[in-house]
């Protein structure tokens, strides 16, 4: 009768699996292992003879399961793979995996926190004791800790960093209780139901609606503080398609600053809509050598019709600054006939 995996210590099992995956895969595998592992289950593989297809199926399953249990491990720490384990397997096969995994590998300490975002770490971290937080950053990856503790209000940077630099050994009780706490923090976090707010996108569909005088208060001062937002922002507050929200008028003032060469790159990939508004206002003959320019030039890349755009765009942000055209805005900017 064949023997049950249960009954199987760890190295009959890895001969078995070794003997199922076949020679080429197995090859691979010993690459990584150190001589006496290889001498070990070479030896092993030699004395196994004959293997049920219910005992190679069994000992495929279980290391499939615990390969999986150590992905769960590594993208969430124990408990997002337990509660991963226990929907796929059942509880008690899910604590059985666990539990073997738990005993051949020594997960470290704060594991499950290891792929958790610097800024929401800090949320849940930055008003506990500096003692605790230095416990927390020196089981993490340098550069995770690094950006929690240059966040972290000045007066607690040194302090973290004296305690971490003193830090010796710590109770295997103490860290359990500190994992615990803080793992029912995150897990709280997660549970709640967050909706997107805010952004660039928020900020910028605002700009557009209100008056051209508060619009300019603000850039102004976003220059002077936050120079690359304020960029990022100009950028996202008009783009080319908004062309079609300009009088006739202004797009004949707009096209006179306008080379015929990036206008037609400019329209390669715009909608037939902003194509029309553009062509409406330029005489038939330069819309004909401007078809035949686009037809002409073939392919284009997009990074390309988006900077021939954004100069476009440009254009229009300065003819409207210098008040020789008007965009239509919300917020006591409207037009006065």
């Amino acid at each position: 009768m064949a023997k049950g995996t249960e009954e199987m210590t760890g190295l009959q099992k890895t001969a078995i699996l070794l003997i199922s995956l076949g020679p080429e895969r197995s090859s691979k595998i010993f690459k990584h292992l150190k001589e006496e592992e290889i001498e070990q289950l070479t030896l092993e593989i030699a004395n196994t003879r004959s293997i049920s297809q219910g005992t190679k199926d069994a000992v495929m399953d279980e290391f499939y399961q615990v390969c999986l249990a150590q992905q769960y491990i590594a993208e969430g720490g124990i408990g997002y793979a337990k509660e991963l384990l226990d929907q796929a397997l059942g509880e008690e096969k899910a604590r059985e995996i666990i539990g073997k995994l738990t005993a051949s590998l020594q997960v470290r300490p704060f594991e499950f926190i290891r792929k958790a975002e610097a800024s929401q770490l800090l949320t849940f971290i930055q008003d506990e004791h500096p003692q605790t937080i230095a416990l927390i950053l020196s089981y993490l990856p340098s550069a995770q800790a690094a950006a929690i503790i240059g966040a972290l209000a000045p007066d607690k940077q040194a302090d973290v960093a004296k305690r971490i630099a003193q830090m010796d050994r710590t109770s295997p009780d103490v860290l359990k209780e500190v994992e615990r706490v803080l793992e029912r923090k995150l897990t709280s976090l997660i549970n709640q139901d967050y909706t997107i707010a805010g952004g660039v996108d928020a900020i910028v569909e605002i700009l557009n609606t209100v008056d051209r005088g508060t619009e300019k208060h603000i850039m102004e001062n976003l220059e002077i503080e936050e120079p690359e937002l304020a960029d990022e922002i100009r950028k996202k507050m008009f783009v080319f398609e908004d062309i079609l929200s300009l009088d006739d008028r202004s797009i004949q003032r707009v096209l006179r600053e306008v080379d015929n060469n990036e206008l037609a790159v400019a329209l390669k990939a715009s909608t037939e809509e902003v194509q029309t508004a553009i062509f409406n206002n330029l005489s038939k003959r330069l819309v004909t050598m401007i078809r035949e320019d686009m037809d002409f030039m073939g392919p284009v890349r997009m990074k390309d019709v988006e900077e021939a755009q954004q100069k476009i765009v440009n254009v229009i942000r300065k003819l409207e600054d210098s008040g020789e055209i008007v965009i239509s805005r919300g917020g006591g900017d409207e037009i006065v006939v």
